[in-house]
């Protein structure tokens, strides 16, 4: 594993993060967990979410958990699946909550791409995992590195909109200076807590958060391919 797929721009913000021991450390095992698993997603889409949406135009970041972690669904993108890949039962009830809370119309694939490109940035704290084994590779280094990351957007001049899935992204609020940045919080779309996250609008919050601090709104529909 290397960096080799974070675009220039990130890799000036992270410069010094990207000189940390525990990075050298955090590749050397996730290029040894690759020559021994299966481990998604491949190498090429470790930093999608980066190469989508540079560092100035972030606008929101949701933040997710691990990479799905069965063949061919994770590609970068925290709950997003590309074109032609069924989406996972998390991504479904983003999408039906889309469809309950702005009328979107659900399309026929879960390919988050068109948010990223709006300024979402689409961050897992985790950037990798053994296939069929959830959580497999955290406490390997990877949180400390999109902990980075996260204060690195809370240091912007520029505010913007962190939005909180679930307790685990919940956790982050102390990485950001809340006096600046605005911090929009609700269940996880996971079953297990679906119950609560339908019907708590967070694309409507996110959009009226937007339209506070004076940027365009994310346009949440997403198309047929």
């Amino acid at each position: 594993m290397t960096d080799a797929g974070l675009p220039h721009e990130w890799r000036e913000i992270l410069a010094l993060e990207l000189k940390a021991p525990y990075v050298k450390a955090l590749q050397e095992i996730v290029a040894k967990e690759r020559k021994e698993h299966t481990v998604y997603p491949p190498q090429s889409d470790v930093y999608n979410a980066f190469q989508l949406t540079s560092y100035k135009k972030v606008k929101v970041l949701l933040l997710g958990q691990d990479p799905y972690h069965d063949e061919g669904q994770a590609h970068g993108l925290a709950f997003s699946v590309r074109p032609g890949i069924k989406p996972p039962p998390s991504l479904r009830n983003i999408l039906k909550e889309l469809h309950h809370e702005l009328g979107c119309r659900i399309p026929n694939n879960g390919c988050l791409e068109p948010w990223a490109r709006q300024g979402v940035l689409l961050l897992n704290a985790f950037l990798t995992v053994r296939a069929h084994e959830p959580a497999s590779h955290q406490g390997m280094g990877w949180e400390r590195f999109t902990d980075a990351v996260i204060r690195k957007l809370s240091d912007r001049d520029e505010p913007l909109v962190f939005v909180h899935f679930g307790g685990f992204a919940r956790k982050k609020s102390k990485l950001i200076d809340t006096d600046r940045h605005i911090v929009i919080e609700s269940a996880h779309p996971s079953p297990l807590s679906a119950a609560k996250f339908f019907g708590s609008k967070p694309f409507s919050k996110i959009n009226a958060a937007l339209k506070q601090l004076g940027k365009d709104e994310i346009d949440w529909q997403l198309p047929d391919v």
